[in-house]
């Protein structure tokens, strides 16, 4: 639990200094002049008439100081920082696709004739920027606003090109929840209420679940007030985050509970008798140092991309590292399962090892093959293609899982997780029931 109230903290905190497509705060020379590279916002553009609106409260001080608004697209600013010439601070910025001189209390600027969705940068110059000489100067207080063009056509829409389309599936992602706990609730709660040999395994993925649709629900009241204000809620998009890193270390908490103690079975004892497992430090050291391991990259991943609201990202060293601790756990979790089925002489405890090995490849996997896919992409459709289509696979994988554990009558397989981690309570006449 301490883990967990760890990143309660961690994510109070960069609540208080998150935003969104609404930005207030303040254009300070000192700041550009100390680092003119930095970015005041990054937005996706898309349409022929997406919007920048800039509002400013110290006129004067932006008159002074020749206040300007400089907006290059992704591509060629890269360029221009790959370049191998050398070029001036100046010279740089004279080559912005947009150049916007702030001089009103309000200004909107239209960004128009774009072919494709792509990511524009802004940058705050001022007369200061690039010159040596500089004198103390206050702050110009602004609040900037991004806009895309909505259906109508009309610069209304918060929403960059890579969020575009995530409102609506997080709406329809927790009606088809609601629906479906009106339909099952009921008999779930009375399955769980006989506490059957299966009622920890069935506990911890009901409780998956609900993680699962908390985040869901999280992101969906986000996004609804973002929709309006272009702020949103950013306490409850670190609340999604938070469902979704329970989620994922109660999940492998769990799979590998299981494939470890149905290996370790395997070992010990002969097949003829009933497994029956013994915990071992090696078993129990596993379990924690992957979970740990996969607990810290998790929240090193959330410091990683200040600005994203899903542990989905695959960029930087974080999401590299998950991605691969995903696969090697993909790949040693069916390696086990393999010897395990190969040996095996009953069908149907054969069908019962295939279908988990496909939910739990499925759940690892998921990930690393969509980011991998998304590459062929254009950079607005990466995030939501990984977005979407993990929540959709982790969700069918935890529905294969269910299926699996109430139509299956295998007790002492499911036994094995009190040799490892979970605690799962089986009475003395499942232990010695043969039902193969």
């Amino acid at each position: 639990m301490r883990w967990r109230l760890l990143w309660l903290l961690c994510a109070a905190a960069r609540w208080w200094g998150a935003g969104g497509k609404t930005l207030r705060g303040g254009f300070g020379s000192a700041a550009a002049r100390l680092d003119p590279w930095r970015p005041v916002a990054r937005f996706q553009f898309y349409g022929d008439h997406a919007v920048l609106c800039v509002r400013i409260k110290n006129v004067a001080a932006a008159v002074t100081k020749a206040a300007r608004l400089h907006l290059f697209q992704a591509q060629e600013w890269q360029k221009l920082q790959n370049g191998i010439e050398d070029q001036s601070c100046t010279e740089k910025f004279s080559k912005a696709q947009l150049t916007m001189t702030v001089n009103h209390t309000e200004q909107n600027l239209t960004v128009s004739q774009i072919p494709y969705p792509e990511t524009w940068y802004v940058f705050y110059v001022d007369k200061f920027t690039c010159e040596e000489n500089y004198s103390e100067s206050e702050d110009i207080q602004f609040e900037m606003v991004l806009l895309n063009p909505d259906a109508e056509g009309n610069p209304l829409d918060h929403f960059s090109a890579g969020e575009s389309g995530l409102h609506e599936f997080f709406f329809l992602l927790v009606l088809a929840y609601f629906v479906t706990a009106c339909i099952y609730a009921q008999s779930l709660w009375q399955t769980l209420k006989k506490h059957g040999p299966m009622h920890t395994v069935l506990r911890v993925l009901t409780v998956a679940l609900l993680l699962q649709a908390g985040s869901a629900l999280a992101n969906y009241l986000h996004f609804s007030s973002y929709s309006k204000d272009g702020i949103g809620v950013p306490f409850m998009g670190s609340l999604s985050e938070l469902c979704d890193i329970v989620l994922q270390v109660q999940m492998l908490y769990l799979l590998l509970s299981l494939c470890m103690g149905w290996t370790i079975g395997r070992m010990k004892k002969s097949h003829g008798r009933p497994l029956q497992w013994d915990s071992t430090p090696t078993s129990t050291g596993i379990a924690v140092v992957v979970v740990v391991t996969q607990s810290f990259l998790l929240i090193w991943e959330q410091f990683e991309d200040t600005n994203h609201h899903s542990y989905h990202s695959h960029h930087g060293l974080a999401s590299g590292l998950l991605i691969g601790l995903r696969v090697c756990l993909a790949l040693s979790l069916a390696a086990g399962l393999y010897q395990i089925i190969t040996v095996e002489r009953s069908t149907l405890k054969r069908e019962f090892y295939i279908t988990f090995a496909k939910a739990c490849i499925l759940w690892f996997l998921c990930h690393p093959c969509l980011a991998t896919i998304a590459v062929i992409f254009r950079e607005y459709q990466r995030e939501k293609i990984i977005t979407m289509g993990v929540i959709l696979c982790q969700c069918i994988s935890m529905i294969v899982l269910y299926r699996l554990f109430l139509s299956h009558s295998l007790y002492w397989e499911v036994s094995s997780l009190s040799s490892v981690t979970l605690p799962l309570t089986v009475s003395s006449g499942h232990k010695n029931r043969h039902h193969f």
